[in-house]
Formats: C-alpha cells, structure tokens, sequence
C-alpha cells in the first residue's frame, strides 16, 4: 500500500500541489483521499467547541432565570445543569450526520469514517460529545503525562474541494 501511494502522491502533485499531495491518504477500503491540513483541523474544531460553549452558557442563563424564584432541590439542578453539559452537543450533533456543521463548512472539511470515507450517520450525536467534551480531556492528560499515543483512528477530517479534484482530475 505504501507504495501504491507514493506513486499516487507524485501525480496528485501535478494536480493538487505539493502541500496537498503530502496529505494524500487511503481509506481502509483503499479509496484516495486529502486529509484536511492540520490548521484547518484545529479551527473547525475551535469554531464548534467555541459553538458549544455558547450553547451552554444560554442554557445555563435560560436555565438560572427560570428558577431563580423558585426553590428546587439542589439534585436536581445539578442533574439539569450535567443534561446540559452532555445534552448540547448530542442536540449538536443531530445536525453533523453528513460530517459537517459550521465548523467544517467553514474550513472546507468533513470528518468521515476511516474505512471507507462514508458519512458519520447515526453516530454524529456521539462524534459532537467526544470532540467537545473528550477531546480537550485527551489533550490535557497527553500534555500532563507526555504521552502522545491515542488510539486506533475511526475518523478523518478530509479536505473536501482537493479531495474531489483528486477523484475528478
């Protein structure tokens, strides 16, 4: 495989560039593809943490001015305030099934599935919850223990316009 794709990176160059060729990549069903640049990345993910936390916080208002007459037991504004935590970026989410919310259509990205490129569907709820709430748990611990192992990949964030001139040109 490796080979196949450094013949394929050499001719994506002519098409697609130097930058875009060295991002050049392979589903697991062997489909090419451009992964999404690293900055690219990191600012749809910022616009979309960014999101949640907006989403929360009115949530977090909405949910103060409703109660602020009223007595409720301690429990359950705790459960309230842990469903909005969790909650926001499920209800995100059911927007992201075909890999894109607006912080991909901002950077011209879309997260799909490593095994063939598909879209995330169902599982979009939870892809919300871990890249908002998970993620930036995962990078404080690698930061805290140096470690910079983090699994096995189920997802990549691809470059949509240079993956379609790679499959058109």
């Amino acid at each position: 495989m490796n080979d196949r794709l450094a013949i394929a990176r050499e001719q994506a160059e002519r098409t697609l560039g130097p930058k875009a060729a060295k991002r050049l990549g392979a589903f697991d069903d062997g489909t090419l593809y451009v992964s999404a640049g690293g900055w690219a990345e990191v600012l749809a993910w910022f616009v979309d943490f960014t999101l949640y936390l907006l989403g929360t916080g009115a949530g977090f208002v909405v949910f103060a001015v409703a109660t602020r007459n009223s007595a409720i037991p301690d429990n359950a504004a705790l459960l309230t305030l842990l469903g909005l935590v969790i909650g926001v970026p499920v209800l995100y989410g059911l927007f992201f099934g075909d890999g894109r919310l607006l912080g991909a259509a901002l950077t011209g990205t879309r997260l799909v599935r490593v095994k063939d490129g598909g879209r995330i569907g169902a599982a979009a709820c939870w892809v919300m919850v871990v890249r908002t709430l998970l993620f930036p748990c995962l990078l404080v611990a690698m930061v805290l223990t140096g470690s910079g192992g983090v699994g096995s990949v189920r997802r990549v964030s691809i470059d949509v316009e240079a993956t379609r001139r790679l499959r058109t040109g």
